[in-house]
């Protein structure tokens, strides 16, 4: 059977980069088992001869309706699929969905049937947040770091922006490449609509946002500037617990010093 990435060299790179960063999560212990997801909007790089692709699959309810996405097509993770099998295999563990017509359901059309991420439902809802607010982001990426879910059973850190400013002050390369820092959502069933409502809500100020005792959600212009996001947030944390683990508690930078950084850099917040 032909591949859809056959003969589409543009599509073909922003896949092999999904199985690139599937691998570094991997790697790093941050998608255990199936654990974490990822979808990429490929619509601009969608040809005349892939909207002619029959659909290999029933048309499947999404759960909610996102207007924005009529029309979009989507890389995504397959749910129950692993992270180190995406890495290897990307076609036989992803698979490539048109949004129908009603905006409210999608069918898989390449290249087999694997039915989408379990997260669906946020992952589609934050792609369709980003069309309607003119944002140029094409990637969402959901994991589970160790240490920024660990401080997540802190409920000192689940007040708004403290563990943003905890973290920012470890390293000043967080402020600098999380410029908006990380928005924190209290625990919600995982795979609701609830949590996919609550998620958007929080992209509007952050590009990363925690989900209480789960993991992370990123968006950005592609996987790996929402990988690198996610990466960067991961080295404070590490930074901030092993100094907890050598017996005393980091001082961080200074306020002054940050406010210096956001002027020299010229950064949002």
């Amino acid at each position: 059977m032909k591949s859809i990435l056959e003969n589409n060299p543009a599509l073909a790179k922003q896949v092999a980069e999904v199985a690139e960063v599937a691998g570094y999560l991997w790697q790093k212990g941050w998608a255990e088992r199936n654990g974490g997801n990822i979808t990429i909007n490929i619509t601009d790089v969608v040809t005349d001869e892939i909207r002619e692709m029959k659909a290999i699959s029933d048309k499947m309810q999404i759960g909610t309706t996102l207007p924005h996405l009529k029309g979009c097509y989507f890389f995504c993770k397959g749910t129950n699929k692993r992270m180190r099998d995406l890495a290897r295999w990307p076609m036989e563990n992803g698979s490539v969905i048109r949004i129908c017509d009603d905006c409210a359901s999608y069918e898989i059309i390449a290249d087999q049937v694997v039915r989408p991420t379990s997260e669906l439902p946020a992952h589609l809802s934050m792609h369709n947040y980003l069309i309607g607010s003119g944002s140029n982001y094409k990637a969402a990426m959901h994991t589970h770091p160790i240490d920024l879910v660990a401080m997540t059973h802190n409920p000192a850190f689940l007040e708004k922006d403290v563990l943003t400013k905890l973290l920012w002050s470890m390293i000043p390369e967080t402020r600098a490449f999380c410029p908006r820092g990380l928005g924190i959502i209290p625990y919600k069933l995982p795979s609701s609509i609830e949590l996919a409502e609550a998620t958007v809500k929080e992209l509007a100020d952050y590009d990363v946002v925690m989900w209480e005792k789960h993991g992370v959600c990123a968006v950005g212009e592609n996987v790996m500037e929402a990988f690198d996001m996610v990466d960067t947030l991961s080295k404070s944390a590490q930074i901030y617990l092993t100094a907890k683990s050598m017996g005393f508690e980091p001082t961080g930078m200074a306020d002054e010093l940050m406010e210096e950084l956001k002027v020299a850099f010229n950064l949002p917040k």
